[in-house]
């Protein structure tokens, strides 16, 4: 029996000690996005070398999410999660003090190592404090929307904060918010490990997996300024490919492997992976879309551009506890299938965006892609939770985070590849049916000028309408998920279904 199940009421405090982990870590990642600008004229660095500040934090991310998912099932969740916390409290006031570029890469470096404890720890230890059912399901459901909340409250946040006291009041401030974390996840959250103790760890496991993530991110957000076909980008595409059939002739033959193969033998776990992948493609690819739009094409501000984002806050407040509520009455997978649909009509709705739209134009598509994706996050979390045996949800919810990260650096990738390639083309296409009547310089270069513009912004929308095929097409594959039940079931159904046998 754990304290929660002595006190009913401490589980939600459980649930609100782990989204203050989860939300912190992950808006601290949007947030430094938007105060590269200002590093960049403090450190006296390029756009491409500042470009390393946020790989060095998606690289280290991902090789540690697995290790730490493991570790926590092993020797303790509550251990490794306030570990994990501590060190990404120390790592943000160093970072807030980095006196240059190298130590900013090396203080990015330890926040990302420690972040990356959150996401498989917190998973398990809500699994263990809330029962299989409607509540597990609720509790899941809410805090993996703390997830997106975070892409959302970042520009909101970040922008004013940044406008107002400068770059390093986003480090700093996880000092109090941190320290408020920390104490809750001391007193609230309760101890506890795998049945299945772990005798060997798996430390080749882990570092071939790590060298494979180091180059499948470093590839995919240094991609396009290489050139795909490069030779940076080749040895990358090689390096891939020997370590991962490395990886997996040692995770097949290891006794207690980092990431468990046969995972991928459950086609629950693969669709619900697959779903989850599709969807943050198009998430992280068109939020990362919006504010570059707006500031390029309309002058907003930072502040500006954060305040397009408050209906979606709203969105995502809303709809979870919603979605939630829906466990015991809908099929997962028919939840799962609107909420992506939804998704897929908000992005489509950006392929009307030109330079004259308005605020209300650019905000109500992210409000409604909030709450399409908001109804869903409880059944997507809860699929993946009740696929997998209660002993390894640790495992399965590193591997859910790494493909979440993933999906977030290959949208990215993909959509700023095809935005680059689509404005080239457009610009051609549109040049060739334009015809300017004057020999003035003047006149001509404001016609090329117009050429140029008409094309990037037509570009964009281009670019939203694959990204709106890409998750529909997510969205019917959701279809095929094969439920024995509405997973998970309520108590009653339990019940009902002990009764019959």
């Amino acid at each position: 029996m754990t304290n929660a199940d002595e006190n009913p009421s401490l589980k939600w405090w459980v649930l609100a000690t782990v989204i203050v982990g989860t939300f912190l870590g992950r808006i601290d990642q949007n947030i430094v996005n938007l105060a590269l600008p200002k590093m960049i004229s403090d450190f006296g660095i390029t756009v491409s070398t500042a470009g390393w500040i946020a790989t060095a934090y998606i690289l280290a991310n991902a090789i540690f999410v697995p290790i730490w998912g493991k570790l926590g099932d092993t020797i303790g969740r509550k251990k490794i999660y306030v570990l994990g916390f501590s060190i990404f409290i120390f790592g943000s006031v160093l970072a807030g003090f980095a006196w240059d570029f190298g130590s900013m890469i090396v203080f990015r470096i330890i926040q990302a190592i420690a972040s990356s404890a959150d996401y498989p720890t917190a998973m398990a230890i809500l699994a263990v404090t809330f029962p299989a059912g409607k509540e597990r399901a609720q509790a899941l459901g809410i805090w993996s929307s703390s997830f997106a909340a975070a892409s959302v409250f970042g520009p909101l946040i970040g922008g004013p904060m940044i406008d107002m006291f400068g770059w390093r009041s986003v480090f700093l401030i996880n000092l109090p918010v941190g320290l408020i974390g920390l104490a809750m996840a001391l007193t609230f959250i309760h101890e506890s490990t795998s049945e299945k103790k772990t005798v060997v760890f798996d430390w080749w496991g882990a570092t071939t997996l790590g060298i494979v993530l180091s180059a499948m991110v470093l590839v995919l957000d240094k991609g396009m300024d290489w050139g795909w076909l490069s030779v940076n980008s080749l040895l990358c595409y090689g390096t891939i490919a020997a370590f991962s059939w490395i990886f997996y002739t040692i995770e097949r033959d290891h006794a207690e492997p980092i990431i468990d193969l046969k995972f991928f033998t459950i086609p629950l776990f693969v669709n619900a992976l697959a779903n989850n992948f599709i969807m943050f493609v198009g998430l992280m690819g068109s939020i990362f879309l919006i504010p570059i739009f707006a500031q390029t094409f309309l002058g907003y501000n930072a502040t500006q551009t954060g305040m397009l984002f408050i209906p979606m806050a709203i969105g995502l407040m809303l709809a979870a506890p919603i979605g939630g509520s829906l466990i015991g009455r809908v099929r997962a997978n028919i939840v799962i299938f609107w909420s992506t649909l939804g998704a897929a009509l908000a992005i489509y709705l950006y392929t009307f965006i030109d330079a004259k739209s308005t605020v209300f134009e650019l905000s109500i598509p992210l409000a409604i892609m909030a709450l399409t994706m908001g109804f869903g996050m409880a059944q997507r979390t809860a699929v993946v939770a009740a696929a997998v045996p209660q002993s390894e949800i640790g495992i399965a919810s590193a591997i859910l985070a790494l493909v979440r990260n993933t999906a977030g650096a290959f949208g990215i990738a993909l959509f700023g590849t095809i935005l680059q390639y689509s404005e080239k083309t457009r610009v051609l296409s549109i040049a060739q049916n334009s015809i300017i009547r004057s020999h003035d310089p003047e006149v001509i270069r404001q016609g090329v000028a117009l050429i140029e513009l008409k094309a990037q912004v037509a570009a964009y929308s281009d670019v939203f309408l694959i990204a709106s095929i890409l998750v529909a097409i997510g969205a019917f594959a959701a279809l095929f998920m094969k439920l024995d039940h509405d997973l998970p079931m309520t108590q009653e159904q339990e019940e009902k279904l002990l009764m019959a046998e």
